[in-house]
């Protein structure tokens, strides 16, 4: 299974949702394009956070030196990205996948994160509630079902907002993987906990 994690906009909570997704199934680790934080990367991040002993990091087809959309980030970097030139790796494992930024996050100048997303991918659209972010998850996932994407499911990140998540639910039919708490901290108790909390439905997509 390639369940490709993506965001209804930046810092809602991708790369701690990744986590227990990887935690949860053993699964392998892949972050296509890195832009920005080199030295302390998503992939850094998933390695800190998962405890089993199976999962597989693999490197990134583009690893960017500014945090700015890829676009930008490789124009800077005097590269162009290349989508024939990221190619999932080989395993025989499940593979998590981490996009950048939303759907509609440029990579380049014709293509974007959502051109990214394979047909044998199933993606998991990440939410945290703020003004405007109905809204924001809506798009996410009409455009999805637009390009006939499978989606696996949703999750919910932050604190908890019971009249946003039942409207999302009730205007999309999506199927709610769980929710990650605006916790104090993330360690890998505390992902190993939310690994098997979702892991069933997980395993069942």
């Amino acid at each position: 299974m390639k369940l490709f994690v993506t965001g209804i906009s930046t810092d809602v909570g991708k790369t701690i949702a990744s986590a227990i997704i990887v935690e949860a199934l053993e699964a392998d680790y892949w972050k296509p394009i890195q832009a920005g934080d080199v030295d302390n990367s998503d992939s850094h991040k998933i390695k800190l956070l998962v405890s089993n002993d199976k999962t597989v990091i693999h490197p990134n087809s583009y690893l960017l030196n500014t945090p700015a959309s890829p676009h930008l980030a490789a124009e800077i970097d005097g590269v162009i990205i290349d989508l024939e030139k990221i190619i999932a790796p080989e395993t025989n494992n499940h593979l998590v996948i981490e996009g950048a930024g939303g759907v509609f996050v440029p990579v380049n100048d014709s293509d974007c994160v959502i051109d990214l997303i394979q047909p044998d991918y199933k993606v998991i659209v990440v939410s945290r509630h703020y003004l405007g972010s109905i809204n924001h998850t809506l798009l996410t996932i009409e455009s999805l079902l637009n390009r006939k994407i499978t989606i696996g499911g949703i999750i919910f990140s932050g604190e908890e907002n019971k009249s946003t998540e039942s409207i999302i639910l009730k205007k999309t039919g999506v199927k709610c993987i769980g929710r990650i708490e605006q916790e104090p901290y993330f360690d890998q108790n505390v992902i190993k906990e939310y690994a098997d909390l979702f892991r069933d439905k997980l395993l069942n997509l």
